[in-house]
């Protein structure tokens, strides 16, 4: 058995010495949109564009930026795409191989700068994965669309309060005292 990972779908690999001088930006193309939109479970990506700052720290590379979306995504409710636009910061630490604990026992205290590690090996890392799971991350699960109310009105799931029926009658009776 391989512990290999499948290939990304957005693949953007960086060298590590030396960084990049200015900002990478990396705009997702058609194909690797729907191969996202494919992956995320979405009726599509229609834009996808970070920017992102390197910058060499001690043990680890800094990426800082910003993320920006437009997804068609399914609502939880009644399962019709609807749009919804993503703006999310970047804040990662790629960390080489071996930097991180070796095992769950050993006890780590964690920063807000520690939370978001990412462990490469050699001469590169890619940093459209990173990018890729920034939007993975950002998806909201259980976004409702426009149509949600009316999904739940047609399979008889009201709001609460809108109960009816003589036991919504005498709970109604009993929250008025």
């Amino acid at each position: 058995m391989s512990d290999a990972l499948p290939p990304s779908e957005l693949t953007r690999m960086i060298r590590v010495r030396p960084l990049a001088g200015g900002p990478v930006v990396i705009e997702a193309s058609p194909e690797e949109r729907a191969a996202l939109a494919l992956r995320f479970g979405l009726g599509a990506v229609e834009a996808l564009r970070a920017e992102v700052s390197l910058e060499q720290r001690p043990r680890a590379i800094r990426a800082t930026g910003r993320l920006r979306a437009a997804i068609q995504q399914p609502c939880a409710i009644s399962g019709e795409d609807f749009p919804v636009t993503i703006d999310e910061p970047i804040d990662l630490r790629f960390v080489e191989a071996g930097q991180l604990p070796a095992t769950e026992a050993d006890e780590i205290e964690l920063e807000a700068d520690d939370c978001d590690e990412i462990e490469f090996s050699g001469e590169m890392f890619d940093l459209g994965e990173a990018v890729a799971q920034t939007l993975g991350l950002a998806i909201d699960s259980y976004a409702e669309g426009p149509n949600a109310d009316a999904a739940r009105r047609a399979a008889g799931i009201v709001q609460e309060g809108e109960q009816l029926g003589p036991l919504a009658d005498l709970l109604a009776g009993l929250k008025k005292d």
